[in-house]
C-alpha cells in the first residue's frame, strides 16, 4: 500500500523544486534541498523574530519562563520534524523518493515554525477583535462599496490568522519579486490548514471550519493545488501532522505554563485528568508514571515551586511521548484516505491519545484560559486593537485622491499616522499592479499592519496616537 502511495508523494514533495510563478525552480546544485532552504528563509525572516513579543496564552507576561508565540512555534517545529524523521526512517513512507528522508522532516519543521506567523497581537483574541471591528463598522467600511464581493467582505468579517500567514510569506516579505519569501509549492500547500475561502467555510468539516487564504491569494492557491496534485479544498497530508503537533504543544505546554504561573499545581493537574478520563489507558499510563516520579522528587526536600516545576517537566515528557507515538500510528493508517481526500477527523482525536488531549484542553480552559488575569489583559488588547484600527483607517482613507492610494493625506494627523504604517505594507497597497478593488486594498492594509504588530508595540503605538491627539471612536 505504501508503494502505491509513492506517486502521490512524488506530487506532494517533488514540486519542492518548484516555486510560484511560471514553473520557476530553485538551483539544484546546492547542499540543501529547496525545501530545506524554505526552513532557513522562514527562520531568518522578520516575522519570526516578532513572535518573541506575541502572546501564546498569557498576554504581556513579565515572566521569562512562560512561553511566547515564538517558543511555541519552535516547539511545534521540533515535534513536527521528529514525527517526520520517524515517518521516513522507521515507517518507510515515500521510499521511492530519494530526497524524502530530508524533505519530509524539513517541510514539517518549516510549516511548524511558520504556522502562527499571521496571528495578530494578543493571541486568538486579537483575531476576534479585528473581525469585531469590521462587524461594528460594516456599513461604512464594507457594505457601501459594490466592488466588494461577498467573499471579499467575509475575508475581514471572519479575519483569520492562518490566511494572514500565507499572505505574509508570499506577498509581504519582499526579496526581489512579487512572491515574498519564494517558498516552494510543497511548503505552501502544507502550510494551509484550511484550504478553502472565507465564503466556503463549513463548521461540520475539520478542513473547512475556517478559511486558509484571502481572495487576494486565490490565484496563488490555484497554482499551489495544480503544482502539488491536490484538489481545491484538499489538505496536504503533512498538514495533518503539523496540526496534531500544534495541538499537542499548546495543550501539554500550556498546562505546564499554568502551573508555572501558580494557577494550579502538578497534583491538581493529575487529579483533573484522572477525573476527566478515569478509564482511559493512555491517561492512566501517563499520570501513573508522572505521579510515581513525583513521589521520588518529594524525598529530595525541594521547595513547592521546584517540586511543581520538575514534576510538570516529567509529565510533559510522558504526555508528549505518548501523544506523538499515537499520531504516528494513526497517520500511517490514514494515508490512503488522505490521498483521496477522505479523512475527516483531527489526527489526535482519531488516535488512542484523543482522550488525554481532550482532558488537557478541558483543564487548560477551566484553570488557565478563563483566569481573570488573562481576561483582564484580553480586554486591554481589544481596546488597543480597536483604537489602532480607528486610527489607521482614518489615515488610510483620508487622502486627496480616492483612486490614488499613494496620494497625499488630507490632514497632518492622517499623514503622521499613515507614515507609521510599515513601508513594505504600503508598497503593496499602493502598487499599480495590485488587482484588488480599492476598498479591499484599504481594508487589507489595515489588517496587514495590525496583524504584524507585537503586543508591546501595539500598546506603545496606541499610546503614541492618543498623545498626538487621535481619539478612537469604536466602542469595544
Amino acid at each position: 500500500m505504501r508503494q502505491d502511495l509513492d506517486s502521490h508523494w512524488r506530487r506532494w514533495l517533488n514540486p519542492g523544486r518548484r516555486r510560484p510563478g511560471s514553473g520557476r525552480s530553485g538551483p539544484h546544485d546546492q547542499p540543501r534541498t529547496p525545501i530545506e532552504r524554505d526552513y532557513d528563509r522562514v527562520l531568518f525572516s522578520t516575522p519570526v523574530r516578532r513572535m518573541a513579543d506575541k502572546t501564546q496564552v498569557f498576554p504581556l507576561d513579565r515572566s521569562d519562563s512562560v512561553r511566547t508565540r515564538l517558543t511555541h512555534s519552535h516547539e511545534v517545529a521540533n515535534l513536527a520534524r521528529s514525527v517526520g524523521i520517524d515517518l521516513v526512517f522507521n515507517q518507510g513512507i515515500a521510499e521511492g523518493l530519494p530526497e524524502a528522508k530530508r524533505d519530509v522532516p524539513a517541510l514539517l519543521a518549516t510549516i511548524g515554525l511558520a504556522h502562527d506567523l499571521g496571528n495578530p497581537p494578543f493571541g486568538h483574541q486579537g483575531e476576534d477583535a479585528i473581525a469585531r471591528w469590521f462587524e461594528i463598522n460594516r456599513d461604512e467600511v464594507l457594505d457601501d462599496d459594490p466592488a466588494l464581493s461577498p467573499a471579499m467582505k467575509q475575508d475581514f468579517l471572519r479575519f483569520e490568522g492562518n490566511a494572514q500567514t500565507l499572505r505574509l510569506l508570499t506577498k509581504l516579505q519582499l526579496i526581489n519579486d512579487d512572491y515574498g519569501l519564494n517558498l516552494t509549492l510543497a511548503s505552501l500547500a502544507a502550510l494551509v490548514k484550511y484550504p478553502v475561502a472565507s465564503d466556503q467555510i463549513d463548521p461540520a468539516r475539520v478542513t473547512h471550519k475556517k478559511h486558509g487564504y484571502f481572495q487576494s491569494e486565490r490565484a496563488l492557491m490555484d497554482e499551489v493545488w495544480e503544482g502539488t496534485g491536490l484538489a481545491p479544498g484538499q489538505r496536504h497530508p503533512l498538514t495533518w501532522v503539523m496540526e496534531a503537533c500544534d495541538d499537542i504543544a499548546y495543550s501539554v505546554l500550556d498546562a505546564e505554563d499554568a502551573v508555572k504561573k501558580g494557577l494550579l499545581s502538578f497534583s491538581d493537574t493529575i487529579a483533573f485528568l484522572r477525573h476527566e478520563a478515569p478509564n482511559d489507558p493512555v491517561v492512566t499510563q501517563v499520570c501513573d508514571a508522572a505521579a510515581e516520579e513525583h513521589k521520588a522528587y518529594r524525598r529530595e526536600r525541594l521547595s513547592p515551586d521546584e517540586l511543581n516545576d520538575i514534576s510538570m517537566q516529567t509529565f510533559r515528557i510522558r504526555a508528549i511521548g505518548a501523544l506523538m507515538e499515537a499520531i504516528g500510528e494513526v497517520f500511517i493508517e490514514s494515508m490512503p484516505a488522505m490521498a483521496e481526500d477522505g479523512f475527516g477527523r483531527e489526527l489526535v482525536d482519531a488516535s488512542r491519545g484523543g482522550p488525554l488531549l481532550a482532558a488537557l484542553k478541558a483543564c487548560n480552559w477551566q484553570h488557565a484560559y478563563r483566569h481573570k488575569s488573562v481576561l483582564r489583559v484580553e480586554l486591554t488588547g481589544l481596546t488597543v486593537i480597536h483604537g489602532l484600527m480607528d486610527a489607521f483607517w482614518y489615515a488610510i482613507t483620508r487622502r486627496e485622491e480616492r483612486n490614488e492610494p499613494a496620494s497625499t493625506r488630507s490632514t497632518p494627523l492622517a499623514g503622521y499616522i499613515y507614515q507609521r504604517i510599515s513601508e513594505n505594507y504600503r508598497r503593496v497597497f499602493e502598487s499599480p499592479g495590485n488587482p484588488m478593488p480599492i476598498r479591499y486594498r484599504e481594508a487589507q492594509l489595515l489588517t496587514d499592519m495590525i496583524s504584524g504588530m507585537t503586543d508591546s508595540f501595539a500598546v506603545s503605538l496606541y499610546e503614541e496616537f492618543c498623545e498626538v491627539g487621535f481619539r478612537p471612536t469604536t466602542q469595544a
